[in-house]
């Protein structure tokens, strides 16, 4: 059931960046079950579409590292992997923003809530995944350009799910909301992929070193390692982004003062269906 309270995961004002960090946490902890689920899927999903490209580049397990008569392939292989993971990110953001907006409430959603499809815009979220996906592997292609990619497209799938904005407006929209004050929810959104990163490329090296890399079951339990470090970590990053957006929205267009002069919780945020970005505020309260 849903329950009443504070928004303790949410705060109604602007946050800090370690503050912007442990909501998305604390997000991720409060509906990790279904998150996880949904996460280890995809995260599945993307090690078995790059096998064939890690074939086909000679990137063998368990560093993947390239092989240099076919860097050409390789680089194809990398755009083909961040597209894939910046996809996988904003389907997840499509569970995350729902969770978000029952917090600002304070209500915690079940997971059989946000997996429901009513309300969820599901058919939308995939279209601004798959566009956010296509952008990605153009831009990864293309080098640096992937860090500008990342930090301005994170936010379309919370502005479809919590600000209802048509898909077509959606990136407008992430890309608007990540350049303010200085491109503030941009750069925290790399960060919060760097530091993800780090952790990642951290444990992989570990286990690297604690396998035998004669096994017969290395490449599969590379698979399987890197499906397990993906399946928290997009759902973490997902959560980034939700109260990314959730946050910037606070600190540029006073959405907190909007939703402390809803009269009751269950005014406050309505499930977040009457947000418009037109005017960057929520319907409920005017």
């Amino acid at each position: 059931m849903d329950h009443a309270g504070p928004p303790d995961v949410l705060p109604l004002r602007p946050l800090t960046t370690g503050e912007l960090l442990d909501a998305a946490v604390g997000l991720l902890r409060g509906h990790a079950p279904v998150l996880l689920t949904v996460g280890a899927v995809l995260a599945l999903g993307e090690q078995l579409l790059l096998l064939p490209l890690r074939e086909a580049a000679g990137a063998t397990a368990p560093g993947y590292l390239p092989s240099w008569n076919r860097l050409g392939l390789y680089w194809l292989l990398l755009a083909a992997g961040a597209a894939l993971e910046v996809t996988a990110i904003a389907l997840l953001s499509g569970l995350t923003s729902r969770a978000a907006g029952a917090a600002l409430s304070g209500r915690r959603s079940t997971g059989a809530r946000l997996l429901d499809p009513r309300g969820g815009r599901f058919a939308a979220v995939v279209l601004v995944a798959w566009a956010a996906g296509t952008i990605m592997f153009t831009a990864a292609l293309a080098g640096p350009v992937w860090f500008i990619g990342y930090a301005v497209l994170g936010l379309a799938v919370p502005a479809v799910v919590l600000d209802r904005v048509p898909v077509w407006q959606s990136l407008a929209r992430s890309a608007a909301l990540a350049t303010r004050a200085g491109l503030r929810a941009g750069l925290i959104r790399v960060l919060g992929y760097l530091i993800w990163f780090v952790i990642r490329a951290g444990l992989a090296i570990g286990a690297v070193n604690l396998v035998d890399r004669d096994a017969a079951w290395l490449a599969v339990a590379t698979v399987a390692g890197w499906t397990l470090l993906n399946a928290v970590g997009y759902p973490a990053l997902a959560c980034l982004d939700a109260v990314l957006h959730v946050e910037t929205r606070m600190r540029t267009e006073g959405l907190d003062i909007r939703l402390r002069r809803a009269s009751t919780p269950t005014t406050t945020f309505r499930a977040a269906a009457s947000v418009r970005p037109d005017a960057g505020l929520p319907v409920a309260g005017r």
